[in-house]
């Protein structure tokens, strides 16, 4: 049996502390920010007073700080910012309207692809955007299915974790664990080293996802009060080379999958035909109907058609640039001036520099007193749907005619589309080729989107996650002063005394297991960082490689299936979908015993322990 020897003060304070913190991570009633700051705190402050040397050096307290400058939170933060391209141009829209589409066709193999194609792109961008990309997508087919979207929200958010798995991008995670592996001296590993094994794993898992997890997820009602878009009453005019002018209306709300209530239509001012579904459209019909505001654009899409404006149709000599615009939602006040006057003479674009998208009046089952929208009088507590620059609606924020509503909502810059899509393939090609490091090319990434337009510096700086930068700084903090100290080796020798006559693969995969479980109750970047050492410890007491442990620490907090408070995107699946912390036990635990267990197989056949 081999002799434990006691840490010194120094180890023995950090380890206290990283303990308490770790406990402070799992209170949902202190913000993660402060115990990160906390934490850096309470390292420099106590370094300097009670200062620490060894090997005639001495642990400088400004060095806690260096974290700020660390490569892996350079890439995380860059990363972040090219993620949010995508979503402020648009970019990955084509792909929801695809998915939204085969929904309503087979909802079965619909799901394998929607967990495909999760997986894949979490492999190469951060997880959240995907999510945020995929929630709304799912809950919009369920609400118009009539079906609870419980069977797919978690198997979507754990099919985003695992494919982040795959690739040293994917997750801040593994960007954290090969820069500490680095600089700790071992061999960097390349983007796509350790895909092998995800792959595997991941396709157990993924079939787990899809055949098992929606069998035993409770159907749930998600809090959609929260979320019931206003609807809106519109009109959709036809363009000249529509793929339905001569064509029935009975065509046409078939290929908008039966979804749209046509209430009239106008052909030319003051002409008003009955939806009858053999009536042949023409080009430049206005087609009267009500829904949601994106129900409405996509409406507009799929019909060839664009949104009337109330005054002229949206095209290109009256563009509706998404330059500087937003969509907003304005209410007529008691004492505006449009108060009984009609739409079609409001000149909401001549005086108010509004376009108007759409109407609502809450008016129960009354029938409108005009079967269009220019005839129809404003009166107090009329929303409209309106587009218009920030300013104007600031602007107007100081008149007494509109009342500005909250909900307004930056357009996509669509047309920078490919662009964003060229962005963050490039990064990744460059990291993947070693042209660039990973941070370099993120970085570069960055300016291009910003000299190209896609992204404005508040649209970069809201995509920086404040508690995802303090969290990595404080792991950083953490983890150099349990090596520095000796803390790292003392855990090392800890571990292997626990485990001491035990095979190599059990060592391995006791603990992935122990990273496993610490990660679903501890921010996982803490979880890696701290265990990053000591597995590389672990390894050198064994005279065994030490490639195969740090991916064992890897593996192991990235497996964040069992609690909500694991990942960012397991609490936002919980609120959308009205999910117990039960249910997330109930899903996630198979599937992290499954992860483990195949993970841990190819990494000791691969490496031969």
């Amino acid at each position: 049996m081999l002799e434990l020897a006691l840490p010194n003060i120094h180890a023995l304070a950090v380890m206290i502390m990283i303990f308490i913190a770790l406990v402070l991570f799992t209170r949902d009633d202190i913000p993660l920010e402060t115990t990160s700051l906390v934490v850096l705190v309470v390292l420099a402050t106590g370094f300097q007073l009670f200062p620490y040397e060894s090997d005639g050096g001495k642990l400088n307290p400004a060095d806690f700080f260096l974290g700020f400058g660390n490569r892996a939170l350079i890439a995380v933060s860059a990363l972040m910012v090219v993620g949010q391209g995508l979503i402020r141009t648009g970019a990955l829209e084509p792909v929801g309207r695809i998915l939204a589409n085969l929904w309503r066709r087979n909802a079965i193999m619909t799901l394998l692809l929607t967990l495909i194609i999760t997986a894949f792109l979490s492999a190469f961008i951060n997880n959240t955007p995907i999510v945020v990309l995929m929630l709304p997508i799912l809950i919009g087919v369920a609400i118009k299915t009539g079906t609870s979207p419980s069977g797919s929200l978690i198997p979507m958010g754990f099919a985003s974790i695992v494919g982040g798995m795959a690739t040293t991008i994917g997750t801040s995670t593994n960007l954290l664990v090969v820069n500490v592996a680095a600089d700790m001296g071992m061999d960097r590993f390349n983007m796509f080293d350790f895909a092998a094994p995800v792959l595997i794993a991941g396709l157990a898992a993924i079939l787990y996802l899809w055949l098992i997890a929606p069998r035993i997820i409770p159907e749930r009602a998600p809090p959609m009060n929260r979320g019931t878009a206003r609807l809106y009453t519109a009109q959709i005019q036809l363009r000249d080379d529509s793929p339905f002018a001569g064509r029935s209306l009975a065509h046409a709300i078939t290929r908008t999958g039966g979804n749209i209530n046509v209430e009239t239509i106008q052909r030319g001012k003051g002409v008003f035909i009955n939806p009858l579904p053999d009536v042949k459209l023409r080009g430049r019909d206005r087609l009267t109907t009500s829904d949601t505001q994106q129900n409405l654009r996509e409406f507009a899409r799929l019909l060839g058609g664009t949104l009337y404006t109330g005054e002229h149709a949206v095209d290109s000599s009256h563009p509706l640039s998404a330059e500087g615009q937003q969509i907003s939602e304005v209410a007529i006040t008691p004492a505006s001036r449009l108060n009984g006057v009609r739409i079609g003479n409001a000149g909401l674009s001549s005086r108010y520099n509004l376009k108007l998208l759409a109407f609502n009046r809450f008016e129960g089952r009354e029938e409108r007193e005009s079967p269009g929208l220019d005839e129809i009088r404003l009166r107090a507590g009329d929303v409209l749907l309106v587009q218009s620059t920030l300013e104007n609606l600031g602007e107007l924020k100081q008149t007494s005619d509109f009342l500005i509503l909250d909900g307004s909502i930056n357009l996509p810059r669509a047309r920078k589309a490919p662009i964003a899509l060229a962005v963050i393939i490039g990064v990744v090609a460059l990291a993947a080729s070693r042209v660039l490091p990973i941070e370099i090319s993120a970085l570069l990434g960055c300016l291009v989107l910003i000299i190209t337009g896609c992204l404005n510096w508040k649209d970069a700086m809201n995509a920086l996650s404040t508690q995802v930068i303090l969290i990595i700084v404080a792991s950083l903090a953490m983890g150099m002063a349990l090596l520095k100290t000796g803390g790292a080796d003392f855990l090392a020798n800890l571990f292997v005394h626990i485990t001491f006559g035990a095979s190599p693969p059990i060592v391995l995969m006791s603990l992935m297991l122990m990273m496993g479980v610490l990660t679903n109750v501890v921010s996982n970047n803490a979880a890696a960082v701290i265990g990053t050492p000591i597995a590389i410890g672990i390894a050198q007491r064994l005279g065994l490689p030490l490639e195969p442990f740090v991916l064992a620490v890897m593996f192991g907090a990235n497996l964040s299936f069992a609690t909500p408070m694991a990942y960012q995107t397991n609490i936002l699946i919980m609120n959308a979908g009205g999910y117990k912390f039960g249910d997330f036990v109930r899903v996630g635990v198979p599937l992290s015993v499954i992860t483990w267990f195949i993970l841990s197989g190819v990494l000791i056949w691969a490496y031969e322990l």
